[in-house]
């Protein structure tokens, strides 16, 4: 079988664009194997929210991370991007870090140039490394991984700190670190993306920010426009955990209507079945096993 590395390489060097939803746990990127995606990337906010219940403010530590994308990897035949922050340190930390995430069983991560604590790329109040340091922690990530085909993104929110042309300028620093893809936070629309690709020699990837009722930090495009500006990846880190709250939300509202009336209000229209759920994680394929192993009449003694 070929390695979860090797073929998200196939998808970056193939002509379409990756479409990438953010997934959070083994419903998620089951769910995301199920209908059809090549490839997931873990949402830093979404598993910082969901395990720890807390805000994406560089609480969820190396160790968190680590454990969380084994699960959620080896629970998919398809190749997850994971999302390791700023590093976890200084540039030498790296290597520690990459070899982690690697064992772990990702295709890549991406790390970014924010100051630590980093906070999620829509808040406010983000400020950016020297980005000779973080040209270090490319150097060093790359250094690390015993795959050559293991994956090192590099993420800059400098945008909000020095605009468009001081984000290129690190993309551009970033890539000749060695970095194999570029992803610009926050960039402001087509122009600015089309800019990126058009200075940079590697891929870019782009985040689109479902679920944001205010204007987004980068406004909702086309997946065909990003593909013909030249984006070779999308993620969309925000779309099932904003997806999943809601439905548990309009559950929780149905179960309280049913407290409140003392009737049983039932809406299975807003529920998965209990066999959807078992096809979903794989019950049917375990049953087989359980068939075949607890066959003892089989067994020559």
């Amino acid at each position: 079988m070929t390695k979860p590395t090797a073929r998200m390489r196939e998808l970056m060097a193939a002509d379409e664009l990756i479409v990438s939803p953010g997934v959070f746990d083994g419903y998620s990127v089951r769910l995301v194997e199920k209908m059809g995606y090549k490839t997931a990337c873990t949402t830093g906010a979404g598993l910082s929210n969901s395990r720890l219940g807390v805000p994406d403010v560089g609480i969820m530590g190396l160790s968190d991370n680590v454990e969380a994308c084994r699960m959620i990897a080896r629970s998919v035949s398809i190749p997850v991007m994971a999302d390791a922050d700023t590093g976890y340190g200084t540039p030498a930390n790296m290597l520690h870090t990459v070899r982690l995430f690697e064992d772990a069983g990702v295709a890549g991560i991406n790390i970014e140039d924010q100051v630590s604590p980093k906070r999620c790329g829509h808040m406010d109040g983000k400020d950016v490394v020297d980005p000779r340091e973080m040209a270090r922690k490319i150097e060093a990530a790359c250094d690390a991984r015993k795959d050559d085909d293991f994956i090192i993104l590099a993420r800059t929110d400098a945008i909000a700190v020095e605009g468009l042309e001081g984000a290129i300028r690190r993309a551009q620093l970033y890539a000749k670190a060695g970095a194999d893809m570029i992803f610009a936070d926050a960039i402001g629309g087509e122009d600015q993306i089309k800019a990126l690709v058009d200075a940079i020699d590697v891929p870019v990837s782009v985040n689109m920010g479902f679920g944001i009722r205010t204007r987004p930090t980068t406004p909702l495009i086309p997946l065909k426009v990003l593909e013909e500006i030249g984006v070779k990846r999308v993620t969309f880190p925000r779309m099932l955990p904003a997806a999943a709250i809601q439905a548990m939300e309009s559950a929780l509202a149905i179960l309280k209507q049913s407290t409140g009336s003392g009737e049983i209000v039932h809406r299975p229209d807003l529920l998965a079945s209990i066999d959807d759920i078992w096809q979903l994680m794989g019950q049917p394929e375990f049953k087989r096993h359980e068939a075949r192993y607890n066959d003892l009449e089989g067994v020559d003694i």
